[in-house]
């Protein structure tokens, strides 16, 4: 299988979260041609996620997996001499090429994997949490791709979405002194919780805030009685003391909800493997019963999720010979 002819069929078939129907069907349509046990694991509706092992062994050790869906929108596939180019080039459908590319060279060698690919990723990771409930027995590890331009994580920083809501009264804002403005309420708020001193990992590096979305108010001569923020904290550590500290920092003149956490791991290492830290998040924490994790992937998260996406072919052809070896020393 050309792993670059691959990689560019996956691209042109849109998966934008909530999608995957059809890349999932292709994916399991190719994986039962070359002669995988392949099955589709529902998810919602017409979303399911795809799992395929050698039908010489059907209890494999060791998981290769990623995600099929990408972000919007969408981009079809192009190259030249050295990259190619579109929307999910290597968030993530150039690592499903390569993976799958690794688990023939194995099979052809007598040494088998598993191949898991998940919808949902960049949305909730509603296909790794359906899938954690399906998981063999026998797979003591999970080799997850995200472009980590073929550097083994260490650790990768947890998220912390945190949602700030102000609530006052509305007056005409000729008379200030009869209203009571949520937005100001709100950036004072904000601004202490953007002064706030946050934890710091001598290896993983800091905690960092986005203050992602504001929304309030009514018009411009109105008083506003409500006023919301998204917010959404990159962990470096466990977040019992961080969400205290949250709720004192922004005062009571707010409410403070925590509607999501993935917590900070850190990850197994491997000889001879260059590293690197994950800022981002991935599905390796709702894929707990597939065993230890590690993080590898071909391309850069730099240019994922932009409109110049791409995946360097040389690193892709790289990722092949790197699963390759993982999987043989995980096993030796």
């Amino acid at each position: 299988m050309d792993a670059v002819t691959f990689t560019r069929q996956l691209i042109d078939i849109e998966s934008i979260s909530g999608n995957e129907a059809a890349v999932g069907n292709y994916l399991y349509g190719e994986l039962c041609r070359i002669g995988y046990q392949t099955k589709k694991i529902a998810v919602e509706g017409d979303r399911f996620n795809v799992y395929a092992t050698s039908a010489e062994q059907t209890n494999p050790q060791i998981a290769f997996s990623t995600h099929m869906d990408t972000v919007p929108p969408f981009i079809p596939s192009s190259e030249d001499a050295n990259y190619i180019y579109g929307r999910g080039s290597c968030d993530a459908k150039g690592i499903i090429a390569a993976q799958v590319a690794a688990a023939e060279r194995l099979r052809r060698e007598g040494i088998y994997v598993g191949l898991l690919f998940v919808v949902g990723e960049e949305r909730d990771s509603l296909g790794a949490k359906i899938a954690n409930d399906h998981a063999p027995a026998s797979c003591r590890f999970l080799v997850n791709g995200e472009p980590t331009e073929n550097r083994i994580a260490l650790a990768s920083k947890g998220t912390l979405r945190v949602e700030v809501t102000a609530r006052g009264r509305m007056a005409h804002s000729a008379y200030p002194e009869l209203g009571d403005s949520a937005i100001d309420k709100l950036l004072s708020s904000l601004g202490r919780l953007r002064a706030m001193k946050l934890p710091n990992d001598l290896e993983v590096g800091p905690c960092t805030l986005n203050i992602g979305l504001i929304e309030g108010g009514r018009a411009p001569n109105v008083i506003p009685d409500y006023a919301h923020a998204d917010l959404l904290y990159r962990l470096v550590g466990s977040t019992d003391e961080l969400r205290r500290e949250i709720i004192a920092t922004a005062g009571d003149q707010v409410e403070v909800t925590f509607p999501l956490e993935l917590p900070f791991l850190r990850f197994r290492k491997l000889d001879g493997l260059p590293t690197m830290i994950a800022a981002f998040t991935t599905d390796i924490p709702k894929l707990t019963n597939w065993g230890e994790p590690l993080l590898i992937g071909p391309g850069s998260i730099h240019v994922a999720h932009t409109e110049g996406e791409y995946i360097e072919k040389r690193q892709l052809h790289e990722a092949i010979d790197l699963y390759c070896a993982i999987a043989k020393q995980l096993l030796g």
